[in-house]
């Protein structure tokens, strides 16, 4: 069983790729991820996984509350402003960071930037991914940190990916569209 468990794991960047094509094709259509992925609409070379099937109604069913999380982190940007890809790749990395337990923080901010990377809207994208990802992983270890009476983590101790957070506002310009 072990061994299935880790081929699954590793099927996992092929399927949010998958995800991200769902999410991207439902937004530039204006229909729901679930109509995309259960239709004929989808026209991604395999059919979806359970994993991308997951990703997809979960980011649908907690929308508004991955959204509102995107907005109050996301300073200087709102979600309209954002880059399609980017605000579909970011959507789907807190989805992944809120409400599915067996990926660490860590793995989907990481698998986010590779996917701007690969998809971005703009040449800066996976800075500004990672840097608002970044933020939002903090916010999520203060609760933590103080339910078990410590501080969150400081200085050094932030993780590799999220070092950047803080430049994140000035990643994109202002008068960028």
């Amino acid at each position: 069983m072990a061994s299935r468990d880790r081929l699954a794991v590793q099927e996992r960047p092929a399927a949010r790729r998958c995800a991200l094509q769902v999410l991207y094709t439902a937004e530039i259509r204006g229909e729901s991820p679930s109509k995309i992925i259960e239709g004929e609409a989808f026209l991604g070379e395999d059919e979806p996984s359970d994993y991308a099937s997951m990703l997809v109604q979960r980011c649908e069913a907690h929308r508004v509350g991955i959204d509102q999380q995107l907005a109050s982190t996301s300073e200087n940007w709102s979600l309209a402003r954002m880059p399609v890809v980017d605000r579909c790749i970011l959507r789907m990395a807190v989805c992944e960071m809120l409400y599915v337990d067996d990926v660490p923080i860590s793995v989907s901010i990481n698998e986010a930037v590779e996917l701007a990377k690969a998809f971005g809207g703009e040449d800066d994208s996976p800075r500004f991914v990672n840097g608002v990802l970044g933020r939002i992983a903090r916010s999520l270890e203060q609760p933590a940190a103080s339910a078990e009476g410590g501080a969150a983590p400081q200085g050094d101790s932030q993780p590799v990916a999220a070092q950047t957070a803080e430049q994140a506002p000035s990643e994109k310009g202002e008068g960028d569209e």
